[in-house]
């Protein structure tokens, strides 16, 4: 793979070159990285094929994914093979375009901090791995974080991402932080 800087991007980073094509790299971030990274990283690599390249990384990572973010990811026909909880130290060569937290601000999650060069925003997600309740309850809980997440990937593909500046691409991820399941 060759790496090309793309003007439009160049304060942001470089895009990868695959086939011709820029790629946009995205990092989700929450604490643990155990559950709403995860469901994020693997949901917009299966979304975004090949114009999306994902990781998910987390300030405080439990050092396992849990089993119910795995289990429903298999559910619903994800690969969770190589998934692993890691920190955002721990990313090697990822370079983000684009990091976006998951942490629940509503429920007084703090957010982890990426101090890198990249745009940053927050998709505020609720965290069905903490749900206490009946099985039907986490089941629910679980599918409407994977189908938010779904709908926001979705609406961000459905735009020009490679033709936008970045203040475009910002203003585009904010206004899709707002959108549900």
């Amino acid at each position: 793979m060759t790496l090309l800087r793309n003007t439009r991007w160049r304060y942001y980073g470089a895009f990868l070159l695959i086939g011709g094509d820029a790629v946009m790299r995205i990092l989700f971030v929450c604490t643990h990285n155990a559950c709403r990274s995860v469901l994020a990283e693997v949901i917009t690599r299966s979304l975004g094929q090949d114009r999306l390249q994902t990781a998910s990384a987390g300030s405080a990572p439990s050092g396992r994914i849990h089993p119910l973010t795995l289990h429903y990811l298999e559910r619903a026909g994800y690969e969770t093979d190589g998934l692993q909880s890691q920190g955002m130290d721990e990313l090697g060569d990822f370079h983000p375009d684009v990091v976006i937290t998951v942490c629940d601000s509503a429920a007084r999650e703090p957010c982890p901090v990426w101090l890198g060069e990249a745009i940053k925003v927050h998709w505020g997600l609720p965290d069905p791995s903490h749900l206490e309740g009946s099985e039907e309850d986490r089941e629910r809980a679980f599918a409407e974080v994977m189908d938010t997440i779904s709908k926001r990937i979705e609406a961000m593909l459905a735009q020009p991402l490679e033709q936008l500046k970045p203040v475009e691409v910002t203003k585009l991820l904010n206004s899709l932080a707002h959108q549900s399941a």
